[in-house]
């Protein structure tokens, strides 16, 4: 049986991606910008289903628990004509845990930790900030949600769980996945053993 097909919807921007601020596990809400590439969002797949002749309510759709998210999924949804509240919600898609860094920008980490700073730098993946998480736990978790998907699914998270999840499937290694600038407004397709983007 073939993999599944994953349409992959990173949350849209809130305030503190536009002040730089890592948010980790914070419940930030979508802004205005965010709001409409949410929507944008919904508008490209529901374009990629009418290509691929397939109904939208055919798909499984689940959400990071975080209101970034959800909000994310709610707009998305709406522009599907779907039922807005009808999704799961998975826990192992939240987003990578920053602990104290969570709130400060790049330079407030390096001010408040600068040995745990430059060890991440040279090691993103297995290095975590201070009482928070590394990428190799966010790998596993993300590993174990996808193993368990039977059915071509949507699934709206977060930056770091879509670079997790690249690298689960083989097509980033964790060095390339690390730094990687994942798009809001877009959807990411996991199919056939790769992965497209369409804006």
């Amino acid at each position: 049986m073939p993999a599944p097909t994953i349409y992959y919807i990173r949350h849209g921007e809130t305030a503190w991606n536009a002040e730089g601020r890592f948010q980790g596990s914070q419940d930030i809400p979508l802004n205005e910008l965010g709001r409409r590439q949410a929507a944008d969002a919904g508008g490209i797949l529901a374009d990629l289903c009418a290509h691929d002749g397939r109904s939208e309510s055919a798909l499984t759709f689940v959400a990071s628990p975080l209101e970034r998210a959800r909000s994310t999924m709610e707009l998305v949804r709406d522009v599907l004509k779907l039922p807005v509240g009808d999704y799961a919600v998975d826990d192992r898609l939240r987003e990578i845990g920053y602990g104290r860094w969570e709130g400060s920008t790049l330079a407030q980490m390096q001010a408040s930790d600068p040995e745990i700073f430059a060890a991440r730098l040279n090691d993103k993946w297995a290095i975590s900030p201070p009482d928070g998480e590394s990428y190799v736990s966010v790998q596993a978790r993300i590993n174990d949600w996808y193993n368990q998907l039977t059915t071509d699914t949507v699934a709206v998270a977060h930056g770091g769980t879509a670079r997790a999840l690249m690298v689960v499937l083989g097509v980033e290694t964790s060095d390339s996945a690390a730094d990687l600038m994942i798009e809001q407004g877009v959807v990411y397709v996991f199919s056939d053993g790769g992965l497209r983007k369409y804006s």
